[in-house]
């Protein structure tokens, strides 16, 4: 029998957490580009946004387990709380204390890095809207995950907030060529939910979870995800030959490329549901190398 400290880490979903580490990477090394790094904005941008994937992921167990689409008919992992070794008011807590210790970061970093009032309270509505935006995705009466607005969610906040925020956090200024790298993190953060949601589309379908899957099917799904990969690689690669000198060291970025192709591969030959369970790990080593690599090539180019 798992130890309560396993049972918890499994549904904190640590392999997730990767995407987190990403895409605050990216940022970073755009900051870093720009002449404006702090190791102290890094590491409590990270530990914030570790605390908001972390609470996304309880409360999706919460929400789906409350829903009853987490039943014996999912085929994906089994959770804490389906398995019944979490209970509704232990998770509860669970979710309300990484709240708190999301809010304890958050006004850290915002505090720390920020010295503007409008924009320190502008941080604070946007962290105050992630956190109502991951319970809200299968919480409540009417969750927005359940209408198939996930992918936009997953977008906005994995892609553009967590990317362009974290800039914005080490140099107090954004401009729009930073697009495309935080459009490049956010595809790849929308792959790997993609891969969550065409392994669960029977049950989902069922349960009146309204996905994006759902919605379209498998096999047009498998289009969309190669489409989220190629553009999600081409964004990152594109800022890089653009903005980088000597332009050889984006030749680094073949590296998730081949990752991206062999996994794009693998995805478009699937034929049944279970065998999309293990492209959720190599969905997130690909947007996490992605991202890592793209990061690296830029400080490279910086020193």
């Amino acid at each position: 029998m798992k130890s309560s400290f396993a049972i918890w880490l499994d549904a904190a979903r640590p392999k997730t957490l990767l995407l987190a580490i990403a895409a605050i990477a990216t940022g970073s090394s755009l900051a870093y580009s720009a002449g404006h790094f702090s190791f102290a904005i890094s590491f409590l941008a990270l530990i914030t946004a570790t605390l908001l994937q972390i609470l996304s992921n309880l409360a999706n167990d919460y929400g789906d387990a409350v829903q009853g689409t987490d039943n014996e008919n999912r085929i994906g992992p089994i959770r804490g709380l389906q398995q019944g070794v979490i209970t509704q008011s232990g998770m509860k807590k669970a979710i309300i204390a990484n709240i708190a210790l999301i809010i304890i970061s958050g006004l850290a970093l915002v505090f720390y890095a920020l010295q503007s009032p409008t924009s320190i309270m502008a941080f604070i509505g946007l962290g105050l809207l992630s956190i109502l935006s991951s319970i809200a995705y299968t919480m409540g009466s009417k969750p927005y995950g359940y209408v198939g607005l996930g992918d936009i969610s997953v977008f906005l906040f994995f892609g553009l907030l967590a990317v362009l925020g974290t800039y914005f956090l080490h140099t107090g200024t954004v401009n729009s060529s930073l697009l495309l790298p935080a459009i490049g993190s956010g595809f790849f953060s929308m792959g790997v939910l993609n891969i969550n949601n065409m392994r669960d589309v029977e049950n989902d379908a069922i349960s009146n979870k309204r996905t994006v899957v759902v919605r379209i099917g498998t096999e047009k799904a498998k289009c969309y995800h190669l489409t989220l990969l190629s553009l999600g690689w081409l964004a990152f690669t594109g800022y890089l030959l653009a903005n980088v000198t000597p332009i050889w060291l984006t030749l680094f970025m073949l590296l998730p490329l081949a990752l991206v192709m062999k996994h794009g591969k693998t995805i478009w030959k699937i034929q049944n549901s279970k065998e999309f369970i293990p492209m959720m790990p190599e969905m997130v080593k690909c947007a996490f190398i992605s991202n890592i690599v793209f990061a690296i090539t830029l400080v490279l180019s910086s020193i």
